[in-house]
């Protein structure tokens, strides 16, 4: 069964004083691959030039913009269709350059310490069946860490997280794929788009982990929900953990402040 989803992923950064220079960079781009099928996308820039444009290391579309000078605002607009298929979280083996070993090494985000390592052996003895472990994993995090914003920021660690006891979908993700590597298990982090069944609208991109099952493939888990990914998202950057995936990330020199203002709607 497949769907057609109707994406609008807009970000606006206003500076104060304006900005004298800024480099951002973006992967706001999905590709077609198992489970979906981009029939059309296209990121607008305001305010800036798209300098580059390839593909990262993990195969991530990736665009290098130079802002404009003396800027007050600056915005990127991504909408498209996307054709998804419900593939029970399957997406398969890696397509990457990255080898599996990579997604065995921890990272400052998903460096494991004691709370990682309680959470990891808690599951380590249903491993003989690893797609069952790993959902056990899954519902381990979100008993440990309930849901809530405003608690983390994206600079948090896994173990930040699980010390606070709060944290969002970046945070479950990161404590996912500590807690999956601890146990043998490559993992990596997927940033993308979930739409809401209940008519609701997001604010923001949504992020989910995936662990690779020998046989089987890359696994995805949406930690915070509690389910494998289905024809309700749309993958779009896939890396060791957030700093790898970041949507938008950037500096700019001269303003004081920076609001940044997102918005995103996505429709049947």
């Amino acid at each position: 069964e497949s769907m057609k989803l109707t994406v609008e992923h807009r970000t606006v950064y206003r500076y104060s004083p304006p900005s004298r220079a800024g480099l951002t960079r973006i992967r706001k781009t999905p590709k077609s691959g198992r489970g979906q099928e981009v029939i059309r996308w296209n990121t607008a820039v305001s305010g800036g030039t798209v300098q580059a444009k390839y593909e990262d290391q993990y195969r991530n579309i990736t665009e290098l913009i130079v802002q404009n000078r003396d800027l007050e605002e600056f915005e990127i607009v991504s909408k498209g269709e996307v054709i998804t298929r419900n593939t029970s979280g399957i997406i398969g083996e890696t397509d990457g350059f990255a080898p599996l070993w990579l997604f065995l090494k921890p990272t400052k985000l998903t460096a494991p310490g004691e709370g990682v390592a309680e959470i990891a052996d808690s599951v380590r003895g249903s491993l003989s069946d690893p797609v069952a472990a790993m959902h056990e994993l899954s519902a381990a995090i979100t008993e440990r860490i309930r849901y809530e914003k405003g608690r983390t920021d994206t600079r948090a660690t896994a173990e930040f997280a699980i010390a606070a006891g709060q944290g969002v979908c970046q945070d479950h993700a990161h404590v996912f794929i500590a807690a999956a590597r601890c146990l043998g298990m490559p993992a990596r982090y997927v940033s993308g788009y979930m739409r809401m069944t209940d008519g609701s609208q997001l604010e923001a991109s949504h992020a989910w982990a995936e662990a690779h099952i020998d046989g089987l493939g890359w696994l995805g888990l949406d930690i915070s929900n509690g389910i494998s990914p289905d024809e309700n998202y749309i993958r779009m950057a896939v890396g060791r953990d957030y700093d790898d995936v970041a949507p938008v990330k950037g500096f700019s020199q001269g303003a004081e402040s920076e609001e940044m203002v997102v918005s995103l709607t996505i429709d049947v």
